[in-house]
């Protein structure tokens, strides 16, 4: 892989607020945010886990990302102003998995890619779906407004 660089993301807070994830290794890329007074393990993680070539020579890509849920306990704290810090309560992995076709074109991967941040952006039966951004997407995929898939990953519900 070549030059690791950072990555900026939003979440889905209103306002939104950016992550810086900067890259941690290069030998099995991975990329850390870096926020301030959180625990390491606290950090949301992007890591490409794999890009092998199959013994039918098509190629297999995994991605994961991992969003550490934090808690404090005791946030009033003691008379003396203690607070303890915050923990890691649970953490959220996402693991895309992708089987690239030894014929297949760099259009052809981008398009597969575009039709798979669509379905995840909340694509529903109306034109013009799937294309939700920053605070409207979240508040979508809350308030489960949004497609079957978003649904599904978010709620478990069945797309029927």
């Amino acid at each position: 892989m070549g030059q690791m660089a950072n990555i900026l993301v939003k979440d889905d807070s209103n306002p939104l607020v950016e992550f810086t994830l900067i890259p941690v290794t290069n030998s099995r890329p991975k990329w850390r945010a870096a926020v301030t007074g959180v625990p390491i393990e606290g950090q949301i993680t992007v890591e490409l886990l794999q890009n092998t070539r199959l013994a039918d020579g098509n190629y297999r890509r995994v991605f994961k990302l991992s969003v550490p849920e934090l808690e404090t306990l005791g946030t009033a704290g003691t008379s003396a102003g203690y607070v303890a810090p915050q923990k890691v309560a649970f953490i959220t992995p996402i693991t895309v998995t992708m089987v690239v076709n030894q014929r297949a074109t760099v259009a052809s991967c981008a398009n597969a890619l575009k039709l798979l941040l669509g379905l995840l952006g909340g694509a529903y039966s109306t034109t013009g779906g799937g294309t939700l951004n920053g605070t409207s997407a979240a508040d979508a995929v809350k308030s489960n407004t949004t497609g079957p898939i978003t649904r599904f990953m978010v709620y478990g519900e069945d797309a029927t």
